[in-house]
């Protein structure tokens, strides 16, 4: 079968691959109804992270149940299931305190950037429908393992109220995600940080009250001025670099807190600016799988469209040029029909 694999910097191709196998018994193959390209992907696809080696790529997946290992007992071939990046066992202390992000057992998905997926520890990392999805809300399903996921739990990690006021640092789909997640927590005003009109116009339909095109000093003393110089109840921080974290920090009130899901390259705290600032941090790998039960509802209830996040579809033979059209910004995320 086809499938993606990352060689180096910008060096990513779509090339015949071995099929996954059950290696154990708590496996799962799942035949992938589309696969996408995440933000976080295109951190190793600039050589920001090392690859020592090949790399496969993929780790946002939903699709059909092909194959199980004799362990698992919770999904059966033919059901259509939805999985979190974060691979877990869902019993472990740490999953029952809904961190499964920091299972004992965590893994995380690879590979799926393919027609066919090996899940392990299936019975705790795969969710499924009690039915076959209708097509049009695949998309949707799909944006639910990994970016809506882990722009929901910003939301909550930031402690997201009804009538609270936010800011969104970052205007990729996670930080559009999160826009769509502070609105349905029934935030009363939602601020993003983005200079960009596509962006833009997605985060104002998903819930977006104000547009905050400046940086720096600049986007601070804006928000200052929008919040009567008082500042965000809740931050949510979608970038993950040195200067997306000091903006978050700026902008966020005393006893607010920021919720921080964008993975860290560059970051640094100073510890006296953190002790008088009075600012909580809560963050991490998003823990996708305490939220995905709800998350699907929502979208099989159609009460939600994250799947509109989605603005460039690609056959899988053509996933360089979603890489490049991200990396550009001429995408906001790719989603790939396998």
């Amino acid at each position: 079968m086809l499938g993606t694999i990352l060689y180096g910097a910008r060096d990513v191709r779509c090339e015949e691959v071995p099929e996954p196998k059950i290696l154990k018994p708590t496996d799962a193959i799942i035949r992938l109804s589309a696969s996408c390209i995440c933000g976080s992907d295109l951190w190793p696809f600039r050589g920001e992270n090392d690859t020592p080696e090949p790399k496969a790529m993929g780790h946002e997946y939903c699709g059909i149940v092909e194959a199980v290992g004799k362990a698992v007992t919770t999904v059966r071939p033919g059901q259509f299931v939805v999985g979190s990046f974060c691979l877990s066992d869902n019993t472990c202390p740490h999953c029952r305190f809904g961190f499964q992000s920091s299972c004992e057992q965590r893994e995380f998905m690879t590979g799926a950037q393919a027609p066919l997926a090996r899940v392990p520890l299936a019975d705790g990392t795969l969710v499924a429908t009690s039915e076959l999805p209708p097509e049009d809300l695949i998309p949707s399903l799909l944006a639910t393992s990994d970016v809506l996921g882990t722009g929901w739990y910003a939301a909550d990690a930031a402690r997201v109220r009804p009538g609270s006021t936010v800011v969104v640092v970052g205007d990729g789909a996670v930080g559009l995600m999160g826009v769509l997640a502070a609105k349905q927590m029934e935030a009363g005003r939602i601020i993003i940080m983005s200079r960009h009109k596509t962006r833009q116009d997605l985060a104002l339909e998903y819930g977006a009250t104000d547009i905050v095109a400046e940086r720096g000093e600049a986007g601070i003393a804006r928000i200052r001025e929008l919040t009567a110089n008082v500042g965000a109840d809740s931050v949510l921080e979608c970038v993950g670099t040195k200067e997306s974290m000091a903006q978050a920090l700026a902008v966020a009130r005393p006893g607010s807190t920021i919720g921080y899901v964008g993975v860290p390259h560059g970051v640094e705290f100073d510890g006296q600016q953190l002790f008088f600032s009075q600012k909580g941090l809560m963050g991490g790998p998003a823990p996708v799988r305490r939220f995905l039960p709800h998350l699907m509802d929502l979208v099989l209830d159609r009460k939600i469209n994250p799947g509109k996040v989605f603005d460039l579809e690609l056959p899988l033979l053509d996933v360089a040029e979603g890489y490049r059209a991200m990396d550009e910004r001429r995408a906001i995320k790719v989603l790939l029909r396998v």
